[in-house]
């Protein structure tokens, strides 16, 4: 088992096959947490639990599609029939429809983003709540972007939904802050490597922005920091 700051802590990483979710995942295992995966592709999942054990250390994959009614609390259920508390959630899974103008949004698209950027993060606050509460040091990290914040043309249908997963977080910082000790921290991981960053700009060098290990590295650390409930901070 590896040793590290986050020994003896259980982490859940949503969106953990690939990008940011995969590199944080085998980041907090190298730190010592047993991380539970958790995204839609089991092969991709299966991949980087197979990694995790390679390099010593531990974790847990839980395949499930954040859009589904009902996986959300089935997902709850099954990580607190094994554990007793939750000392890390990470929401990083989210979905970025066509970039399009405002009028020529598609509504099935957006429905699809609003329900898994929005709708999936506000179920896991709550089904994963009392576990939170139930860990001496529990912290939530939420992976934003600056386009909820920073409004720009033809990605509406994305920004609005991170505007809302935004609000989401203040209020849930806001609410928790003065009556546990859970703490709570939004991070723009900025133009990194991913399979996102090339959808939304397919004519990029990869080569030119900086890989998810990068942002995984400032989640872990920051993670290690007293910061205060309702954080904000950008990757550069």
């Amino acid at each position: 088992m590896t040793d590290g700051p986050f020994t003896g802590q259980l982490a859940l990483v949503t969106g953990a096959s690939r990008g940011i979710g995969a590199a944080t995942a085998e980041a907090l295992a190298k730190a010592g947490a047993h991380v539970v995966l958790t995204a839609r592709t089991t092969k991709g999942l299966e991949e980087v639990e197979e990694r995790i054990f390679a390099a010593g250390g531990n974790a847990t994959i839980a395949p499930v599609d954040l859009s589904e009614p009902d996986g959300i609390a089935r997902l709850a259920t099954a990580i607190g029939q094994r554990w007793q508390a939750l000392d890390i959630l990470m929401i990083n899974a989210a979905i970025l429809p066509e970039l399009t103008a405002v009028t020529t949004i598609d509504q099935r698209a957006f429905n699809k983003a609003l329900t898994v950027n929005v709708l999936a993060t506000q179920a896991l606050l709550a089904n994963f709540d009392p576990m939170l509460r139930r860990s001496a040091d529990p912290r939530v990290i939420g992976i934003t972007s600056s386009v909820g914040a920073r409004p720009r043309a033809y990605w509406g249908a994305y920004g609005a939904s991170k505007a809302a997963f935004d609000v989401l977080f203040d209020c849930y910082a806001q609410e928790t802050r003065n009556i546990s000790p859970l703490r709570v921290a939004l991070v723009n991981p900025g133009a990194t490597r991913t399979a996102m960053r090339a959808k939304a700009y397919p004519g990029e060098d990869p080569a030119s922005v900086k890989t998810p290990e990068v942002v995984a590295g400032h989640i872990v650390s920051l993670l290690q920091q007293p910061f205060a409930s309702g954080h904000r901070e950008s990757v550069n």
